[in-house]
């Protein structure tokens, strides 16, 4: 009986044998698998060494072209991306109201000419006839009064004249200065109102960056101070100067706008509406809150959506820590959450860490 099944039971311990060996010869792998040497750094208190702000490219001059009065639209020349000259006529308003006005005007003007001529005329008369002791003093002023009243009724009808004049150069829309058209803002066939902007120019070739500043850190902003700029988009980067403080938030949100200059060695690929960041450094460090943890930013690690930053454990092996950024110090990230004051981390490594490999610190 014990015959029959020894065959089988020499088979199991055979096959567990097996595994066995090809376990230890796994973990015999993993123990020997070389460990990746680190350098290891420890968290910092706030200290400020520069100001960050997010900015976008505008053109040094923009315009909204609109007309100053209602009308149809009969033609718009220009299309976005077109090249505008200065003076070149880009929409025309229907007039036609404003001509029959000014037919109207000049009527006018040409009855109150005639009345004013007949007034002169007997005004003339009456002081040649008051000279002569032959009119009295009251019918010269009557002839007086007729006479400055006809001259103001021309006066009155030349002054309508020129602002239906005016009105008339409004319905022909021109280019203020050279450049693009940015916006085609109205169709042929519609209504413009007074203050509409049709299409929109600028001014090519001129760049800035326009930047929102907040309160605590305008005032270490000054005239002339240097920028480092990164188009977000493209990841080029380049140097600026602040050309431009605006010393009002009133109108922005409480933000203060500063301009940027972009030197022209720079402007290759550059257009406007581009998103920056703008990195100013301080002249002078300053201290923010000592509770704000701050890191490297080369020290963080993206994974998905989720961001982390690798600490060294007990057994000596990476750990990916999950952590929840703050705001941005220059080349420092604050942590919110996941890491603790004064604990180290990794700074950098000379070979690829994951979640568990083994590491040597330096």
């Amino acid at each position: 009986m014990l015959n029959k099944y020894l065959p089988g039971f020499l088979l199991a311990i055979a096959v567990t044998g097996l595994i066995s060996c090809g376990g230890n010869k796994e973990q015999q792998k993993e123990t020997n698998e070389k460990p990746v040497a680190v350098t290891l750094s420890t968290t910092s208190a706030g200290v400020q060494n520069a100001i960050l702000a997010s900015g976008q490219v505008e053109a040094v001059q923009t315009a909204n072209i609109s007309t100053r009065v209602m009308g149809r639209i009969t033609n718009i020349y220009v299309k976005a991306g077109d090249k505008v000259n200065k003076g070149q006529l880009l929409a025309t308003i229907s007039d036609e109201d404003i001509r029959a006005k000014r037919a109207q005007t000049d009527a006018m003007i040409a009855e109150a000419e005639a009345a004013y001529a007949n007034a002169q005329k007997d005004y003339d008369r009456f002081n040649n006839l008051y000279k002569q002791q032959s009119a009295t003093a009251k019918e010269l002023d009557n002839v007086t009064l007729q006479y400055n009243s006809a001259k103001a009724r021309v006066d009155a009808a030349k002054q309508m004249r020129s602002e239906v004049n005016a009105s008339l150069s409004y319905s022909s829309l021109t280019a203020p200065f050279s450049g693009v058209v940015t916006q085609k803002l109205a169709e042929v066939g519609s209504i413009a109102n007074p203050g509409m902007p049709i299409v929109t120019i600028e001014q090519s070739g001129i760049l800035q960056v326009s930047a929102s500043i907040a309160e605590s850190d305008i005032s270490n902003i000054h005239l002339g101070d240097a920028a480092t700029l990164l188009i977000k988009s493209t990841g080029k980067n380049f140097e600026g100067k602040v050309i431009q403080l605006n010393p009002s938030s009133q109108f922005t949100g409480g933000q203060y706008i500063v301009k940027i200059s972009i030197p022209e060695s720079a402007k290759k690929d550059i257009y406007s509406g581009m998103f920056v960041s703008v990195t100013i450094p301080l002249k002078e460090a300053k201290e923010t809150n000592p509770n704000v943890i701050l890191v490297p930013a080369s020290a963080i690690v993206n994974r998905d959506e989720l961001t982390g930053i690798y600490t060294v454990s007990e057994n000596k092996t990476a750990l990916l820590r999950w952590i929840r950024l703050g705001k941005n110090y220059g080349d420092k990230v604050e942590v919110i959450s996941g890491l603790a004051n004064n604990e180290q981390f990794i700074l950098s490594a000379e070979g690829k860490l994951y979640n568990g490999a083994p590491v040597v610190v330096k």
